[in-house]
């Protein structure tokens, strides 16, 4: 094989691979570790723990790259349009993410992401995101989109990976829906 056969071949792996889903390496049924992080609402900073966070109820624990990069804006906009029926279901919503923490506050309290509906946690060198098996295969530094819902007494119900931000919400609602159910 050519140099630029090498290349292509390359090139093309490196697209599939961003192209496809990512799997949630914990599965369902897993106790989900606690943690506790430095976070932003609303552009205030505030400390986040897990365990306190499911004494209310269930917790949906949703990772994302990067903050102000364009899939991180959207799927930030959309929990921030669907929070008031995340908190129908006395669930709590926790973004965290290993890029960027630099720009959190910002990003927690702007209309276009945050709205500073829900809080947004740092996780310095993915920390969390490590525990979580949540980790950017083509960025290891940061957290890859994956998010799960953790039921009050802390085992994950629900687990979904896709970088492609959309599906995120309507995901973790429904699995928040389904506990109201069981």
């Amino acid at each position: 094989m050519n140099t630029t056969a090498k290349i292509t071949a390359l090139a093309f792996g490196a697209a599939v691979a961003l192209a496809s889903p990512a799997f949630a390496a914990l599965k369902v049924g897993t106790h989900a570790p606690d943690f506790s992080a430095s976070a932003f609402l609303a552009g205030n900073p505030l400390t986040f723990k897990l365990s306190d966070a499911l004494k209310k109820g269930p917790v949906v624990v949703y990772f994302f790259p990067a903050a102000h990069t364009s899939g991180c804006n959207i799927e930030a906009h959309l929990f921030s349009q669907a929070i008031d029926q995340f908190t129908a279901q006395n669930a709590t919503v926790i973004g965290i993410t290993a890029g960027k923490t630099d720009e959190l506050a910002a990003f927690s309290k702007e209309t276009e992401h945050c709205s500073g509906k829900f809080a947004v946690a740092a996780d310095p060198g993915a920390k969390i995101a490590k525990e979580y098996e949540s980790i950017l295969a083509q960025k290891p530094e940061w957290s890859d989109r994956t998010s799960y819902v953790i039921d009050s007494s802390g085992t994950i119900v629900h687990a979904y990976s896709n970088l492609d931000p959309k599906d995120h919400v309507n995901e973790t609602l429904a699995a928040v829906k389904a506990l109201k159910k069981k």
